[in-house]
């Protein structure tokens, strides 16, 4: 199957404005289509202290969320975190326990960084990954949900 590339961000709905009061006639109901990137981080090898990522977030996009997925069963659990390599290494996601199960992991009642998360800013983001303790096996699938050029807008 092809892709398409599109270079802003990508909208949806039928109708643009509001000019009246009726649901499903005259009610704007567009709104910003969520992307994801993903970055799979092997944490077979022991502490990972700052790797380059090949996500990179556009400029003024809002994240969303942030999904911490232990795809190979690590041997002890290893903390993963998710920060920003330009502008200062903001905490993205801190710390998220990776047990030794495959699956999701919880990002707790904060993320650790999660008020971040409000705006990226006007530079694109690279991000890098972290992880704390050495185990023999493991690998982690980060995936960031973000929508493109949401803060440039005006929100209702």
């Amino acid at each position: 199957m092809g892709t398409t590339t599109f270079s802003g961000p990508i909208r949806a709905g039928n109708i643009r404005n509001t000019t009246g009061t009726t649901v499903g006639s005259d009610i704007a109901n567009v709104g910003y289509v969520v992307m994801t990137q993903q970055h799979v981080m092997d944490i077979s090898g022991g502490a990972v202290a700052a790797e380059a990522t090949n996500v990179v977030i556009p400029a003024n996009s809002k994240i969303v969320d942030i999904i911490i997925d232990l795809e190979v069963a690590a041997n002890t659990t290893t903390n993963i975190s998710v920060g920003d390599t330009v502008g200062g290494a903001a905490t993205l996601v801190n710390a998220v326990a990776s047990g030794t199960t495959v699956g999701i992991k919880a990002l707790g009642a904060s993320g650790g960084g999660t008020l971040t998360w409000k705006n990226t800013g006007a530079s694109d983001l690279k991000l890098t990954a972290t992880s704390s303790a050495g185990t023999n096996a493991g690998s982690v699938v980060i995936t960031v949900m973000y929508a493109q050029a949401f803060n440039t807008a005006v929100q209702p």
